[in-house]
């Protein structure tokens, strides 16, 4: 992986971008200033025959008079060569001196076809563009010849060479103005970027989810980065606070019945076993055994995967009413949702012994049902229950009601993290304690859990 920050490779990509871009721009106007130049010599060349022509058409004597064919044109210097039909040179501009164009084929085919032509040729070291015209046919020396007109290549050259100088030399200088402007300015946008990098890694260096990042000024992407890096911080602290508080808890928890275990067990080594003390000793077992059962089993629901197994909540609720006791199950329509059937059952079942735990004894109800795309499963007794501010921390870890003993605690911290896992939630309202999940409307809502549908569930 490459070394180079950021703002290097994006400085270096900007930069061979601009180079590329005016790389094209100065190739299409190389081609096309080219094509113009020659074709306005074309135009000169061309022009300069038709004058030519003219004058042997109209007054053929003057062809031969010195320095009659050196008259520029367009403020260009041209060289001029007229022959007659037999390709014998009548007249030639002065310039031209001794020299006669090396045009020989070209005066050939136009004399015979009568059709003007353009032609590169080499006089001496220099190189010309010729225009031969054929010569009407009238009176005087060249009637039936042709005239030849050529130009030397070299200005033309010498613009187009000095064009792609600049053009380059324009790249240049646009490219490094570019970069060293883009390099600027990437270097006060990335500089928060990099405030932040070292604040992370001083966190992630002492560990103390309790500072906080630096937060620019702007409301930009740098800024919300931040500020939601500082949230996920500031959630990752109250994580860490409620495992502190809830290891706390579980230690104070195991505390009890521990010690109890221990002081039982000396008074044994010491004075002997009584029917009374055996069943201390097992009634602290059980208790230490549902403890950490039920610790084992509210880690295990927070850290699991989301369900996505079809659940019918009625059939739930029926096969929950019918192993416990004085307990009756409503639930008039089929209520379908995807979850851990077994987990839904323990929360369910949870919630029916925390009410034969605490309730004032008598019918035990459960009711199943559904509204709105939310699934709802209730369980309440005949009992005044909570007052609302013990509902809200009902399901708390191993919050009981006035402190008092009996249970470990933790049932109804599994029934909401259940809830919690299925996307819904749990809550109590005087003695009616309620499980809410996302409910199927049909069946076929799932078409990934399709395949699950048993005889009995399609009822």
């Amino acid at each position: 992986m490459s070394s180079r920050s950021l703002g290097t490779r994006t400085t270096l990509a900007a930069a061979l971008a601009i180079v590329l871009a005016l790389a094209i721009v100065g190739i299409v106007v190389d081609v096309l200033v080219g094509r113009q130049l020659h074709r306005s010599l074309d135009r000169s060349l061309r022009d300069r025959a038709v004058e030519v022509a003219q004058l042997n058409a109209s007054a053929p004597v003057l062809l031969t008079s010195p320095g009659a064919l050196d008259a520029p044109l367009a403020g260009r210097q041209l060289d001029v060569e007229v022959v007659d039909r037999r390709r014998r040179i009548v007249a030639r501009s002065l310039a031209l001196g001794g020299r006669a164009l090396p045009v020989e084929r070209s005066l050939a085919d136009v004399i015979s076809t009568g059709v003007g032509r353009y032609a590169n040729a080499a006089l001496g070291s220099d190189h010309v563009r010729v225009y031969v015209a054929p010569l009407a046919d009238v009176r005087g020396p060249a009637a039936g010849g042709a005239v030849a007109v050529a130009a030397s290549t070299e200005d033309l050259s010498d613009t187009l060479e000095k064009l792609r100088v600049f053009l380059l030399l324009a790249t240049l200088a646009a490219a490094g103005t570019a970069a060293l402007a883009l390099a600027i300015l990437m270097r006060r946008a990335l500089s928060p970027l990099g405030r932040l990098a070292r604040s992370a890694a001083e966190i992630e260096r002492t560990g103390d989810a309790r500072r906080r990042l630096p937060e620019p000024d702007g409301d930009d992407e740098v800024g919300r980065l931040a500020r939601t890096l500082n949230a996920m911080l500031a959630s990752l602290e109250r994580a860490r606070e409620a495992e502190r508080r809830f290891l706390a808890d579980a230690s104070h928890e195991l505390r009890t019945p521990l010690t109890a275990l221990l002081g039982n067990v000396s008074y044994l080594a010491r004075h002997g076993a009584s029917e009374e003390l055996v069943a201390e000793l097992e009634e602290d077992a059980r208790r230490l055994a549902r403890l950490a059962d039920d610790l084992l089993v509210l880690s295990a629901e927070e850290a699991a995967a989301a369900p996505d197994e079809v659940v019918r909540l009625d059939e739930l609720a029926a096969r929950v009413g019918e192993t416990a006791a004085n307990v009756d199950v409503t639930a008039p329509a089929p209520v379908r949702a995807l979850g851990d059937r077994a987990a839904l059952e323990r929360a369910v079942t949870n919630l029916v012994q925390n009410a034969q735990r605490h309730g004032p004894g008598g019918p035990i109800g459960i009711e199943v049902a559904a509204a709105n795309g939310v699934a709802t499963l209730s369980v309440s007794d005949a009992g005044p229950g909570l007052a609302p501010d013990e509902a809200e921390q009902a399901f708390e870890r191993f919050w009981r009601k006035g402190g008092g003993e009996g249970g470990s605690g933790l049932g109804l911290a599994i029934v909401r993290a259940t809830a919690e896992r299925h996307g819904g939630r749990a809550y109590a309202r005087g003695s009616r304690f309620t499980i809410e999940l996302p409910a199927l409307r049909d069946f076929s809502d799932s078409s990934a859990t399709k395949d699950r549908e048993s005889p009995k569930g399609s009822s």
